[in-house]
């Protein structure tokens, strides 16, 4: 081969590797962005992804327990008797002093009525009694009689007396048992539940009627000992009712038990619960929380905290670049899954959480648009 050949040969494979490297270099130009030292952007998605907000952060111990009516009463009978009527329903809207049932009052009527006649009777006695002591008076003034068939008459009229006192206070007696054949709503309300009907017999002390007023509800629950000193009367508690899905109800606590349950370690709190839509019922289940403290604060998911090594840390995106940082953490609102921030991130701040937490401080971030 001639000399100027093999020149020819060198010159095209050096044009030929040089095409080829400009073309790997503008393939490696069309990858992911990079920063100032040319190193790729790490790509992130939206799920790793969030945004500091400013909430309501609420915090307290948990509650749980069911619900009754504040004002609730089981009317039992006072008599013994065969039930006549019953003329209401389960459910049926009342108002004081409305029939519920009726007792038969035969046996208790005649009662009456022999009370009433003892009243006469007595009445009569005593009449008798004070118009012989009356003469007796006189008949001692003129000397016609002893003093002692004076003081003799003295005793058997002050016996009438009292032999009047006894009959009416068993003529009162006896028209109060008349008066509780009849029984009557104490209140307002609705009945919850009929416990009797006619034809049946019942018993002092038997269970009748209950009747609710569904106005004020009341939420028995109740919190751990050690969590005591967090609560306070009239603070707030919010909750949930099973059969209202995504509702969330609140009352106040009204009460709070003096003694722990020695076996649960358990105290007992009465939270008063407005009910004027009456859409709450007696008997259901709720869960709570008490907010035994509660602040507009900026707020992030435990997921974007890291607390390895004692101190607290989110990874911010900060112009484009994440950049772990350190955090003084306040509140924790489980329900909400919040936890405030009180120093070291700002509203609107862009944090990363679970996997892209571990990316390292100073790289570029690239948000994946879809």
């Amino acid at each position: 081969m001639s000399t100027s050949t093999h020149g020819r040969l060198i010159g095209f494979s050096a044009l030929a590797l040089l095409v080829a490297g400009g073309a790997v270099a503008l393939g490696c130009a069309r990858k992911a962005p990079a920063d100032q030292e040319g190193t790729p952007a790490v790509v992130v998605s939206k799920e790793n992804l969030i945004v500091a907000e400013r909430l309501r952060i609420s915090s307290g111990p948990a509650v749980s327990g069911s619900l009754r009516a504040e004002n609730e009463a089981t009317l039992r009978a006072e008599v013994a008797g065969a039930v006549l009527q019953t003329p209401v329903e389960e459910g049926q809207a009342v108002k004081k002093g409305d029939l519920l049932a009726r007792i038969d009052d035969t046996g208790v009527r005649d009662s009456d009525l022999s009370a009433r006649a003892a009243v006469r009777a007595a009445e009569e006695q005593l009449a008798v009694a004070k118009r012989a002591h009356e003469r007796a008076e006189s008949l001692l003034k003129s000397g016609a009689v002893a003093e002692r068939d004076t003081e003799a008459a003295s005793s058997a009229m002050a016996n009438a007396q009292w032999a009047v006192e006894d009959a009416k206070a068993r003529r009162a007696m006896a028209a109060q048992l008349l008066a509780k054949t009849a029984v009557r709503a104490p209140f307002a309300g609705v009945v919850s539940k009929r416990w009797v009907t006619a034809g049946d017999a019942v018993q002092p002390g038997s269970p009748m009627i209950t009747v609710v007023a569904p106005e004020t509800m009341r939420l028995d629950a109740a919190v751990p000992a050690e969590r005591l000193g967090e609560l306070a009367v009239g603070l707030p508690v919010a909750f949930t009712v099973r059969g209202y899905p995504g509702r969330t109800f609140e009352g106040r606590i009204d009460r709070i038990n003096p003694s722990a349950d020695p076996t649960t370690r358990q105290v007992p709190i009465y939270v008063s619960i407005p009910n004027q839509s009456g859409e709450l019922v007696s008997g259901l289940y709720a869960e709570g929380r008490v907010a035994s403290q509660s602040r507009e604060a900026v707020a992030v998911p435990p997921a974007a905290i890291d607390e390895q090594g004692g101190q607290a840390s989110v990874v911010k995106i900060v112009d484009g670049k994440a950049e772990r940082v350190p955090v003084q953490l306040g509140l924790r609102d489980e329900d909400s899954e919040r936890v405030e921030i009180l120093a070291g991130v700002a509203v609107g701040d862009q944090l990363l959480v679970g996997a892209a937490k571990a990316i390292t401080p100073g790289s570029a971030v690239e948000l994946r648009q879809n």
